[in-house]
């Protein structure tokens, strides 16, 4: 029978689709097969390491105020040793529980203890008693890790025989400056201390909360099954598992410089400072040395530098390679796992903010009673414009050199005194905690072409916060003037703006301060999280007023004190006072050492009736020993208006030299 033309055209669309029809079946029944097959790896792969993964559960732990996730008491580790040590997440030993109890493959329940702890890395090596070998696990090489590869987080939280899992793939190789490995499986407390494996059952690493801002058992915890998850690299712990089996502790190694501030990410590493009686002291390194390698590895920028020293622990000897003018300096050194606390030593003068920018070194505004600069005869007026041969322009420049010197150091300073060139030789002091009962005011700017601004109250929104917040810019603001920034942050419940600005409107105008006041998402309280909110609100006004570095100040009161100390001990860059009313540091922050370029100081106001006290002036005595400048005060419930005049002074001090 004769086809036409339309047949012939239906006839190839039935061959067309009947072809494209098998092409699918095909290409599903792979997909299928693959997948299953990939099903099948997955589900060996956690059947090998299975007997490696043990069950944990803690008991008498002290719980984190306000923390959910350690309400659990079970959690996982992995063999590392068949005579019974386990390698574990610190997360879970936070509380520092009064027993622990191990269930062991052939499902028996024995006591454990914790042998030792790495500070560093925040694991704990636990060892069980018993005749029972265990099984310990293949360890991926770091050599063999490739970012994109599968991985599976494995832990026993669920069921004591069964082991839960959870698929990703590795994301990243070397982060939180070098020690952990990252992966999207989702990592969360019912699989910290297991280990993240290959797709053939191999250990990569050992599950753990981390975070590049903050060094604590619980530090990242807060990321929870949301795709960012860590891992410590059991092959980087290898070299190490005798020392933690010994009960000794891993800390982290300590160089004892400072780096020039800025961008970590584009700037060199240059030292701006070192720290006296510290491994880089005793090793001679300089202030304005450029760290160019490390143990033979190249280093070009400060991110790198914190990669290559970050993954070391205290004891360990590094071999840095500094550019010295126009030489090459090696030097070996072996990282502390302590440094003294700093000293912050002392001039004796607040320097003039308007600056003429015609004229050489600092004007003095106020000098200090019986301070160095008194004692050599120093007044309001004279200038500043050398210390220990180095010229200085503005107070960043003092700064960076005093931070390689301590309290009773004695160095030259060239000064303009009372007209007439002098050089003087100078002993510093220590920081005063006492506050001036006057202060002269910085004159107003009268400047006709100065730059306008919006001034008044201005809210102040971030797209992403659900935060509100608005910040007080007095009538006075200049931007020819610098002006400090107070912080604002409420007790529980309580903000009243009104009343807030009508006590601080007039400090705001006199002593060119701009205040700040963000609000809790949920007025009822303040959460650990939303620090970063609060950072975020200071960059954001920083972006459109002149605010003066070195007086960047959180003030609290109760919950909002409480999430000051939080602010401040977290964000060493930019905060600079630290003041609170009834509240206290609290017990498991994370408070650094005292550091030569990032000062701090800190009021603290407290009721001695108060149920906080004692908590309170425990803290406080804490910040001393680290060499903080602590200023205390008695307050029943917030301060009175002569209280905050004071307080203001003492914000108005923090440029001081």
């Amino acid at each position: 029978m004769p086809v036409n033309r339309d047949g012939l055209l239906v006839l190839f669309i039935l061959a067309s689709a009947l072809a494209t029809s098998t092409e699918w079946c095909t290409s599903t029944r792979a997909a299928d097969d693959l997948l299953s097959l990939e099903a099948q790896a997955m589900k060996s792969a956690v059947a090998r390491i299975a007997p490696s993964v043990l069950r944990i559960e803690t008991f008498g732990n002290q719980q984190r105020a306000g923390s959910p996730l350690t309400n659990s008491r079970i959690t996982s580790g992995v063999a590392v040793s068949e005579e019974g040590h386990i390698l574990s997440s610190a997360f879970q030993f936070a509380g520092k529980p009064s027993s622990i109890l191990v269930t062991l493959p052939t499902g028996k329940r024995v006591a454990a203890q914790i042998v030792a702890r790495d500070q560093s890395r925040m694991l704990v090596m636990l060892k069980v008693t018993t005749e029972e070998k265990l099984s310990v696990p293949e360890i991926v090489p770091r050599a063999d890790m490739r970012v994109g590869q599968w991985t599976l987080a494995v832990g026993k939280t669920f069921d004591k025989d069964l082991p839960n899992r959870s698929v990703g793939i590795l994301s990243a190789l070397n982060r939180i400056w070098g020690k952990a490995i990252q992966t999207d499986a989702k990592i969360s407390p019912a699989n910290y201390g297991g280990p993240l494996i290959d797709i053939e059952g191999r250990t990569l690493g050992i599950l753990v909360p981390m975070s590049p801002q903050q060094q604590t058992e619980v530090a990242g915890a807060e990321w929870y099954d949301s795709g960012i998850g860590f891992a410590v690299p059991l092959a980087d712990m290898l070299p190490y598992l005798e020392q933690l089996k010994r009960g000794e502790d891993l800390k982290p190694g300590l160089l004892g410089i400072s780096l020039k501030a800025g961008d970590i990410y584009s700037l060199p590493a240059e030292i701006a400072a070192v720290q006296p009686k510290s491994p880089a002291y005793q090793a001679n390194l300089a202030v304005g040395d450029v760290i160019v390698d490390v143990d033979k590895q190249p280093v070009s920028r400060q991110v790198q530098l914190r990669h290559a020293l970050g993954r070391h622990y205290a004891g360990d000897s590094v071999s840095l390679t500094v550019q010295r003018g126009e030489e090459r300096v090696t030097v070996s050194l072996k990282l502390t796992d302590k440094l003294d606390p700093y000293i912050h030593p002392f001039l004796g003068l607040l320097p003039a903010r308007l600056r003429n920018s015609n004229e050489r070194g600092i004007e003095i505004r106020y000098v200090y009673a019986n301070s160095p600069a008194a004692k050599i005869g120093l007044r309001p007026g004279d200038r500043l414009l050398a210390i220990a041969e180095k010229n200085i322009n503005v107070p960043d420049d003092v700064y960076t050199i005093l931070g390689s010197f301590e309290p009773g150091s004695e160095f030259a300073i060239s000064v303009i005194k009372s007209g007439r060139p002098e050089t003087i030789a100078l002993s510093t002091s220590k920081l005063p905690t006492q506050i001036p009962k006057e202060l002269p005011l910085v004159p107003p700017l009268e400047t006709a072409a100065d730059n306008p601004a919006i001034t008044g109250l201005i809210p102040i929104k971030l797209p992403e916060e659900p935060n509100e917040c608005v910040a007080l810019v007095p009538d006075s603001y200049k931007a020819g003037v610098l002006h400090g920034l107070v912080v604002w942050l409420h007790p529980s419940g309580q903000f009243n703006q009104e009343r807030l600005v009508k006590r601080w409107q007039r400090h705001c105008n006199t002593r060119h301060l701009i205040l700040l006041m963000p609000q809790a998402a949920k007025q009822k309280r303040w959460v650990p999280t939303e620090v970063d909110y609060v950072r975020k609100a200071i960059d954001e006004i920083r972006k459109s007023y002149r605010i003066d570095d070195t007086r960047i100040v959180v003030h609290g009161h109760q919950a909002g004190g409480v999430l000051a100390y939080m602010l401040a001990f977290s964000q060493r860059d930019l905060i600079r006072g630290v003041a609170t009313v009834d509240a206290e540091v609290p017990r498991r922050l994370n408070v650094p050492a005292n550091a030569p370029l990032q000062r701090l100081a800190v009021y603290a106001a407290s009721d001695s009736e108060s149920p906080r006290a004692a908590r309170a002036a425990a803290a406080l005595k804490r910040l001393r020993d680290l060499q903080y400048p602590v200023t205390t005060r008695q307050s029943k419930g917030y301060l009175s208006e002569m209280q905050v005049d004071e307080l203001v002074r003492w914000i108005d001090t923090l440029d001081r030299l």
